[in-house]
């Protein structure tokens, strides 16, 4: 009987709520939209028409705040534009400028606060605020389908974020442009985040990602930007189909990052490595495609019993830099410089494939002694590893390397960039 009476109080409830809810047409004119929040009731809906409305204010209702693409909502250059303080809000459609420009309150086109769960913050154009969307706290917050055009006037350390999760589990930032400002994304203290399909350029880091474990970072492009995908300190991260392109230092970087899955990504044309290991250990690289870097992947500070597997490695200066003795399991990876026979023709090569020797070793870690490389003594120490197995160091070594790369990286490159 109790259980009946509770289960009619709810969908009474439930029903009120809905008749309550209303779709409120609000004009451009002074103080409108500040006004017509005022008046709004929790559920409601407000349609804006075209034209430009004042910002700089907080939401402490749930309600919905919509615009077609023509409307602006501009701050007055102090705080955020719009701050929301409630969970269960919508924000979409608006073009959002004008926030202030202090790190410490995290100045914003639109800023969640921890009471902000659930809220949705979609097709929004955010232009020339310090920070595009601080998720600071709320929880299962969506972010999707808007562009973020970042600052442009400091030093780029000194700008603002395109999206800045903190301490939001749940958060998911989907089909996003991003460009310009500081980082694309910047993740700190977060867990069970996703960030897929979103589009990043001209930034310092595509995904600045710390501390933030059993997360997924997928189906995204970084063209440009200083960095790709900077993982660190975290565990338990998925790392699958991105695309870096020309970014200037490394495509992929994991630092202090613990049991990734990374796998089909590809990296192109990176400026210095298209993947860099510091320290980063137990990790699965699987299906990636590394190409024209000039180093392929360097290993470096202990990293070890990392699995890499069937990724292929084109054109390369160097395809493997690793001085060091630490366990990694290297098979059925592609080499463009592994000039081999496949006499069964199982698309595995009938030789091992060591991609650096002794003195390469040597010119790592003693870089003047390249003033020898040409004289008769280097020459003659190579020739003996190569014909006496034997003399070669311990490192890197594949013993099953492919005949052919493992995908098609420009089909997958044109399917990534295709959902975005």
């Amino acid at each position: 009987m109790l259980a009946r009476i509770i289960i009619s109080l709810f969908w009474v409830t439930l029903l009120s709520t809905s008749v309550m809810a209303a779709d409120e047409i609000v004009k451009p004119g002074k103080n409108a939209l500040v006004r017509a929040i005022e008046m709004a009731n929790s559920g409601d809906r407000l349609i804006l028409e075209a034209g430009d409305y004042v910002g700089g204010f907080t939401l402490t209702k749930s309600i919905e705040i919509h615009g077609n693409g023509d409307v602006n909502i501009i701050g007055a250059e102090t705080g955020s534009v719009i701050r929301i303080d409630v969970p269960g809000v919508v924000i979409s459609g608006l073009h959002l400028t004008g926030s202030g420009s202090n790190h410490k309150t995290i100045d914003s086109g639109v800023q969640l606060t921890k009471k902000a769960a659930n809220a949705i913050i979609q097709n929004n154009y955010l232009e020339g605020n310090l920070y595009g969307i601080d998720v600071h706290g709320a929880r299962n917050a969506l972010v999707r389908n808007n562009t973020i055009i970042g600052r442009q006037g400091r030093r780029m350390n000194r700008r603002g974020n395109g999206v800045y999760v903190w301490n939001a589990p749940g958060a998911r930032v989907e089909n996003n442009k991003i460009k310009y400002g500081r980082d694309g994304i910047f993740v700190n203290s977060s867990r069970k985040n996703t960030f897929t399909n979103n589009r990043f350029e001209d930034l310092r880091f595509a995904v600045h990602y710390m501390y933030a474990d059993k997360s997924e970072v997928s189906g995204n492009v970084s063209i440009g930007n200083h960095l790709g995908y900077a993982i660190m300190f975290t565990t338990h991260v998925k790392i699958e189909n991105n695309l870096s392109i020309g970014d200037r230092d490394h495509g992929i970087m994991l630092n202090y990052a613990n049991k990734a899955i990374v796998k089909g990504n590809v990296i192109q044309n990176g400026g210095k490595k298209c993947l860099f290991m510091y320290n980063a250990n137990k990790n699965i690289l699987r299906d990636n495609h590394f190409e024209g870097c000039p180093i392929g992947i360097h290993f470096t500070a202990g990293s070890e019993r990392n699995e890499i597997i069937g990724n292929s490695f084109i054109g390369n200066r160097i395809q493997v830099k690793y001085v060091g003795s630490r366990d990694h399991d290297w098979r059925g990876n592609f080499w463009s410089d592994h000039a081999a026979f496949d006499v069964n023709g199982d698309n595995i090569a009938d030789q091992a494939f060591r991609p650096n020797d002794t003195m390469d070793q040597i010119l790592w870690t003693q870089p003047t002694a390249k003033l020898l490389l040409g004289s008769p003594a280097i020459q003659l120490i190579k020739w003996a590893q190569k014909e006496f197995p034997s003399l070669l160091p311990g490192g890197v070594i594949d013993e099953q390397p492919r005949m052919k790369p493992t995908f098609n990286a420009s089909m997958a490159a044109k399917r990534i960039q295709g959902r975005i």
